[in-house]
C-alpha cells in the first residue's frame, strides 16, 4: 500500500538547516521542489521566479530534464497569468484552456494532463514568483483542495526564500531595473564562468574539514570565499577568526596566533590565549599567508599536522580543534624555490587550492552587477538617495582594467556616490584620465625586477600599476573627498586610524594627530 504524502506543515521541516546557506541554495531549491511534488502527488514541480528587468518568469528549480531553463513572458501561459493576476489557478484539462501555453510541451516533449499554480508573495504582498505542479500521479486532475494546499505551501516557501540572498538579488534588480539580474552566492556577486567553477568547488570543499588555500590578486574577494567555506561547513555555528599577517609586525604574529604565557616577556603579567584557542571548534582564516615569518611557519606546520602548539613562553602543548583556511596574493611556489617559504608547509596547506580570477577577467556584466550593488550599499551607508549610474560612467567602469580588483571598484563607487548629485557621471569616478600604461620615466611606472624597461607604451595599452601605488592613490583621493578628516577617511576605507596613519607616514605625510 503506497505511503501517505507528507503533511503540508512538514514540507520545509527537514530543510531548515539549509535556509541561508548559500552554497547549498541550489540543493535547497531542488529538494524543495521535490518535496512539493511528493506532497501534492505530482509528477513534476516548478519554482518560477520573476525577472523584473525583462518582465519574465524563469524556472529557477524544476523537474526539467529536457532543457536547462524555461522563460515565459508575464501573462503568458498559466504561470505567467498567475504572476500577473496574483491569483491561484488549477487546470483539470489543458485542452481548450486559453491560458495554457502548449509551446513548452512541444519544446520538452512532455505532455501536460493537468496542472495547478499559485503565486509566491513577499512580506509586502507583492508577487515575485510562482509554484506550479504538473500531472497528478495515478491519473485524475488537481482539485480546488490541491490548490489550497499548494497555497499553504507557497506561504512557507516564501518565508524561507526571503532569508536567502537569491531573494535579495531579485529585490536589488527590482529597485534598479536597468541592471542585469546576477547570481548572488554568499554575498559574492557574479556569474562569470570562472566564478561558477569556483562555486562548484566550494560546494565540494565546504562540508569537509579539508584545509583550503585561496590564491589570487589582492582585492578579489578571498575573505568572502573563506567565509562561504566556513558558514556552509560543519563548523558554521563556531567562531570564524581572522588573522591578517600583513597588518601585524612580524614580531607580533606568533603571539597573535598562539598567545603567550605569563612572564613570557616584559609586560606579560597574565596568560593570553591566541587566535587558535579563540577559534577552537571553528575556523581560523590566515590572510596574507605569504607574509608569515619563517620562524612562525614551523609552528603553523605543527598545528596542521598535530592540531597542537605551545604558547609563546610556554612548554606545555595546547590541543585545538580548528579548520584552517589561508589566503595569499604571493607566488608561493616561487617563494618555496627561493627558500622564503617552507616547502612542507606549502604542501600541507594546499590540500584544496582555489584560484580566484581578477575582476578584469570576469567580464563587463559582472563589473556592472558589482557597480550597481555598490552604488546601492554606499548610498545606504551614507544615508544618501541612490544616484543613477550614468551611461558614460558605466562604460568607463567597463573599460578600466581594475588593478585593485573588486576592492578598488567598491571604493571608486563609494567616492562617486559621495561626490555625485543625483547621477554618477564619468567625472565623478576617481580613475586615471586615460587607460594607458605610463612610460618608464613617468611616476608610478612599474617594471618587474630584472625585466627590460620598455622604451614607450602604446597609447591604448592598459594602465598597469603596482598594487601599493593603486592603494596610495585611492587613500589620497578618499582623504581629499572627506576634506582631510582622517577619522572619516579611516571609516570610509574600513581600516583603523592607526593603520591609516602608518600608511600616510610611508607616503611621507606626517600624522596631524
Amino acid at each position: 500500500m503506497p505511503s501517505s504524502p507528507p503533511d503540508v506543515s512538514q514540507v520545509l521541516l527537514p530543510l531548515g538547516g539549509l535556509v541561508g546557506r548559500e552554497v547549498d541554495l541550489d540543493a535547497f531549491l531542488q529538494t524543495l521542489v521535490d518535496r512539493i511534488a511528493i506532497t501534492l502527488q505530482a509528477d513534476r514541480g516548478t519554482l518560477w521566479l520573476l525577472d523584473p528587468v525583462r518582465r519574465e518568469l524563469f524556472s529557477r528549480a524544476a523537474h526539467l530534464p529536457e532543457v536547462a531553463q524555461i522563460r515565459v513572458k508575464l501573462g503568458q501561459g498559466v504561470a505567467g497569468y498567475v504572476a500577473e493576476a496574483g491569483e491561484p489557478v488549477h487546470v483539470p484539462d489543458p485542452r481548450g484552456e486559453r491560458r495554457f501555453f502548449a509551446d513548452i510541451d512541444r519544446m520538452t516533449g512532455y505532455r501536460t494532463i493537468s496542472l495547478a499554480a499559485v503565486p509566491l508573495r513577499d512580506a509586502a504582498g507583492a508577487v515575485y514568483g510562482v509554484l506550479q505542479v504538473l500531472n497528478r500521479l495515478g491519473g485524475g486532475p488537481f482539485t480546488e483542495d490541491d490548490t489550497r494546499r499548494l497555497t499553504d505551501i507557497a506561504a512557507q516557501v516564501s518565508t524561507a526564500l526571503q532569508s536567502t540572498s537569491l531573494y535579495q538579488e531579485l529585490q536589488r534588480a527590482k529597485d534598479q531595473p536597468q541592471a542585469p539580474v546576477g547570481y548572488f552566492f554568499n554575498r559574492i556577486i557574479g556569474e562569470a564562468p570562472p566564478l561558477k567553477a569556483l562555486y562548484r568547488l566550494v560546494q565540494k570543499a565546504a562540508p569537509t574539514d579539508a584545509t583550503v588555500l585561496l590564491r589570487g590578486e589582492s582585492g578579489c574577494g578571498k575573505e568572502l570565499f573563506a567565509r562561504a567555506i566556513h558558514v556552509n561547513g560543519p563548523r558554521r555555528d563556531k567562531p570564524f577568526v581572522k588573522v591578517d599577517c600583513a597588518a601585524l609586525p612580524a614580531a607580533l604574529i606568533e603571539n597573535e596566533l598562539f598567545g603567550h604565557e605569563k612572564g613570557a616577556f616584559t609586560g606579560a603579567d597574565h596568560r593570553v590565549p591566541g587566535k587558535f584557542e579563540a577559534a577552537d571548534g571553528g575556523t581560523v582564516f590566515i590572510d596574507e599567508l605569504g607574509e608569515l615569518p619563517q620562524a612562525v611557519q614551523g609552528k603553523l606546520l605543527r598545528v596542521l599536522q598535530d592540531r597542537e602548539f605551545e604558547r609563546v613562553g610556554g612548554t606545555q602543548a595546547v590541543k585545538v580543534d580548528v579548520r584552517i583556511v589561508a589566503a595569499t596574493h604571493r607566488d608561493l611556489p616561487r617563494m618555496v624555490a627561493e627558500g622564503r617559504f617552507r616547502e612542507d608547509l606549502y604542501y600541507r596547506i594546499k590540500v584544496v587550492e582555489l584560484l580566484l580570477p581578477p575582476l578584469r577577467e570576469r567580464g563587463a556584466e559582472d563589473i556592472e552587477r558589482l557597480a550597481r550593488h555598490f552604488v546601492a550599499t554606499a548610498a545606504k551607508r551614507h544615508r544618501l538617495p541612490v544616484p543613477r549610474l550614468g551611461a558614460t560612467a558605466l562604460a568607463r567602469l567597463k573599460r578600466y582594467r581594475w588593478p585593485g580588483n573588486v576592492r578598488e571598484l567598491e571604493n571608486c563607487i563609494e567616492s562617486a556616490v559621495v561626490l555625485s548629485e543625483g547621477e554618477i557621471l564619468e567625472e565623478h569616478l576617481p580613475l586615471p584620465s586615460l587607460d594607458r600604461a605610463p612610460s618608464p620615466t613617468e611616476p608610478g611606472a612599474f617594471t618587474e625586477p630584472g625585466a627590460p624597461r620598455a622604451s614607450a607604451a602604446a597609447p591604448d595599452a592598459p594602465l598597469l600599476l603596482p598594487l601599493a601605488e593603486v592603494e596610495r592613490r585611492h587613500i589620497l583621493r578618499v582623504l581629499e573627498a572627506v576634506k582631510g578628516n582622517r577619522t572619516a577617511a579611516a571609516r570610509t576605507l574600513e581600516i583603523g586610524r592607526n593603520t591609516l596613519a602608518r600608511k600616510l607616514k610611508e607616503y611621507g605625510l606626517a600624522d596631524e594627530g
